[in-house]
């Protein structure tokens, strides 16, 4: 058994494990879909499992305050800022780009949910740590206590919300009776990754976790996420030899950069979409989505056998790029 540290419990889960058939036919695969988009309505995705214990952990040292960051669509954002108002604490969110003409997607809701924004441009948000101190100070110079959360909330307090969803699949998958040729996830900032590897091995699912990266190379994500690993064995005191874990990644797919995607990401959108009725994302998702699909064509994957994709949400990332889904307005009845 493992024993978790102090949790709040404000994902819906087990989230559904899904087949989804129609696509599996077509590919030859069975594709299943863990649906972490469903973890709640406006706070759906991955990142509330990590938040789960990233806020147990800021309440437990007597945080008011709330400092995390992201890119100016960051899903992360979002969700801690909608967290921290159902929690009653404050969020002050520091995101990189430029102040943008209106609010969309993800920028509105963490506007609708209170937080404080500040916009840096890259040459300034590339000095992130010289920002958390800034804010860290400026709060607690007004009386307040600030918790910072790293980007994503991707650290080894974090990688507990997938170690804990590993168990969760673990029981899924012995009901389903199916033994996963591998478990794919998108990788931005490496913390679901780093959780799902961890969790594959404590709890002894002999199935490897394949990451697609959105961002940045194969060596960064292998550095990242082994000192994810490196983190969580240094906080909890745990033996672990991490050099022993195999992290796979691939990172043949992030298309022109972060938060941009090919014509082929959107046909892949729009193509699951309208088969199984499932939405993903261009930033995250859909990017890894259309990366394993294109495995499976290249036999990456062996055909006639089980994959499993952890839908990490995003949805409301689909609004600012409405214009590349390529979508045609209904025409009048005549």
């Amino acid at each position: 058994m493992i024993s978790y540290p102090q949790r709040l419990e404000l994902a819906q889960t087990p989230t559904p494990l899904q087949l989804l058939s129609r696509l599996s036919a077509e590919v030859g695969t069975r594709i299943w879909i863990k649906r972490d988009d469903m973890t709640g309505c406006a706070i759906s995705g991955n990142k509330v499992r990590k938040l789960e214990f990233t806020l147990a952990q800021a309440l437990s040292e007597g945080a008011d305050t709330i400092i995390t960051c992201g890119g100016l669509q960051s899903n992360h954002c979002r969700a801690t800022a909608i967290l921290g108002a159902q929690l009653g604490l404050k969020v002050h969110l520091i995101l990189r780009g430029e102040t943008p003409e209106e609010l969309d997607g993800n920028l509105l809701l963490d506007s609708l949910a209170g937080a404080q924004i500040t916009v840096y441009p890259l040459s300034e948000y590339q000095q992130l740590s010289t920002l958390f101190d800034h804010w860290v100070e400026h709060y607690r110079r007004e009386g307040r206590q600030a918790f910072a959360i790293p980007t994503g909330a991707s650290d080894g307090i974090g990688a507990w919300g997938y170690i804990h969803c590993v168990e969760e699949m673990s029981a899924q998958f012995k009901a389903r009776g199916i033994t996963p040729e591998a478990i794919v996830c998108a990788s931005g900032s490496g913390g679901t990754q780093a959780g799902l590897t961890l969790g594959c091995s404590l709890h002894n699912l002999d199935v490897p976790v394949v990451g697609f990266a959105v961002c940045d190379d194969e060596a960064y994500f292998q550095q990242k996420i082994r000192e994810d690993i490196t983190d969580w064995t240094l906080r909890y005191r745990q033996t672990l030899n991490v050099d022993a874990l195999s992290v796979h990644v691939n990172d043949q797919y992030i298309g022109p950069g972060y938060g941009r995607a090919t014509e082929e990401v959107f046909a892949t959108i729009r193509r699951v979409a309208a088969l199984e009725g499932i939405i993903l994302d261009p930033v995250y998702s859909g990017k890894a989505f259309y990366g394993m699909l294109k495995e499976l064509e290249r036999g990456s994957f062996p055909s006639d056998s089980d994959l499993v994709f952890i839908h990490t949400g995003g949805l409301f990332g689909l609004f600012p790029q409405r214009q590349q889904l390529g979508l045609s307005l209904p025409v009048r009845d005549q």
